[in-house]
Order: structure tokens, then sequence, then C-alpha cells
């Protein structure tokens, strides 16, 4: 029985692991450090390098993907990130990027809009988009 419930975990802990990666549209020519990244989604940024407006956009709160980018590129849990959104909101200096329902939303938000950023399971992607930055 304990064995059983080893590899289930294990099952489950593989399972719900995704590479993530950040995704812009094809014609974006910019590089992108981990930083800017961070910068953008934390919108301390409003523009790409070579000075073209940036538009992010966030995964649902409660997508796993989510959880792995706040973690890894923002070095925030979600319940952080929510006060840190809160407290701008407050403040009157800024609101959190809009957020899609799903990767595939996502992707089809960047394919069409060449201002746009997000982050999405790496399965996910198709030619329509260009990565960028795969999450460590």
């Amino acid at each position: 029985m304990k064995l059983f419930s080893a590899l289930l975990i294990l099952l489950f802990s593989v399972a719900t692991y995704s590479e993530v990666v950040v995704i812009v549209h094809p014609s974006n020519n910019n590089s992108f450090a981990k930083d800017e990244i961070e910068a953008l989604f934390m919108v301390k940024k409003s523009s790409f390098a070579d000075g073209a407006k940036a538009s992010a956009y966030y995964l649902s709160a409660d997508d796993p993907v989510r959880h792995q980018f706040d973690e890894k590129i923002l070095g925030k849990s979600s319940s952080q990130l929510k006060a840190y959104w809160s407290k701008l909101v407050f403040t009157g200096k800024g609101t959190p990027p809009p957020e899609l329902g799903n990767s595939a939303e996502a992707i089809a938000k960047v394919a069409g809009d060449t201002s746009a950023i997000a982050y999405v399971d790496k399965a996910a992607v198709k030619d329509n988009v260009k990565v960028v930055f795969t999450l460590p």
C-alpha cells in the first residue's frame, strides 16, 4: 500500500509539472532576460527594449503554469503577488495585467497582437508565436 501511495504521488507530481515558456509575436525581435520579463509582468516597464509598446498577459490565477511563472520569474507566491497588486491598485499606482483563461487563449492573443507577451505551457506552443524564454 505504501508503494502504491508513493507511485501515485510521483505520478501526480509529474503530471502537474509543465515546462513554461514566455512567448511574443513572431515579428518581435527583442532579446529577453529574466529581469526584463519580470519588469514587464510587474508593470514596472511598459515597452520592449526597442521602445515598442508591451502588453503583458497573465494566465488565470488557478492555472498551474501561472504558479510556476509567479514563483520562478516573479519570485512571489500567489498570495504575495495578490498583495502586491492590491497595494498598487489601492494607491492608484498600477493595475495587474489582464488574465487569459488558458494557454490556448494566450497563444491566440499573442499571435494576433504584436505588443503582447505571455507565458504558456511549452506543449501548447504553435508556429504562430515565438518562444523567447524558457523557465529554468
